[in-house]
């Protein structure tokens, strides 16, 4: 078997990779601690009354979407979450209308701090939307999906909850019109 000899270049190489190591983990950090234990289950009893036609947990501070079906499944999800406290709205609300393909209409507000926006956008690949939107009965918010997947686990949105593509058609499929949401 070959021997391996340690050369000044191996040396400084290595020492130069543990030292930068630090430096990479502390990059890739939004400036959030990230706790795993935050993306846990949790229990509707503790947030709703009843099932009724199913159950929507948007917890803004681990960027996790829980829902409980009518029928006690239940599903975690990974979400995207608003960029800043005061673009954030917590609360209880419901669906109120669910849409494949949905078109796009920024609001003033999201046009005045970004000028670039264009007034509409169809349906389609560029769409921030997604594929699938149900919107909420509070104007201008909705749940939907995103085809950026960087987005999700971040504050990345002007105040929706968004999810993978494949995870908004999942939940588009199980949850109903008139389905619980709290947003907290």
């Amino acid at each position: 078997m070959p021997r391996k000899t340690m050369t000044r270049r191996t040396i400084l190489l290595s020492g130069a990779a543990s030292l930068a190591t630090p430096a990479v983990l502390y990059a890739q950090d939004d400036g959030v601690r990230r706790n795993a234990s935050s993306f846990r289950t949790r229990d509707w009893r503790d947030h709703f009354e009843t099932l009724g036609t199913g159950c929507i947990l948007a917890d803004i501070d681990s960027r996790a979407l829980h829902y409980w079906g009518p029928d006690g499944v239940y599903a975690l999800y990974p979400s995207s979450v608003p960029l800043s406290e005061d673009l954030t709205r917590r609360g209880r609300t419901e669906i109120v209308r669910k849409k494949v393909g949905p078109s796009w209409t920024p609001t003033a507000s999201m046009r005045e701090r970004d000028p670039t926006l264009p007034a509409f956008m169809p349906p389609g690949p560029g769409n921030p939307l997604g594929t699938h939107a149900m919107y909420l009965d509070w104007p201008a918010y909705l749940i939907h999906g995103t085809h950026d997947t960087r987005k999700i686990g971040r504050r990345s949105s002007s105040g929706c909850i968004g999810l993978y593509n494949e995870h908004i058609e999942e939940l588009f499929a199980k949850a109903e019109i008139g389905t619980q949401v709290l947003l907290l």
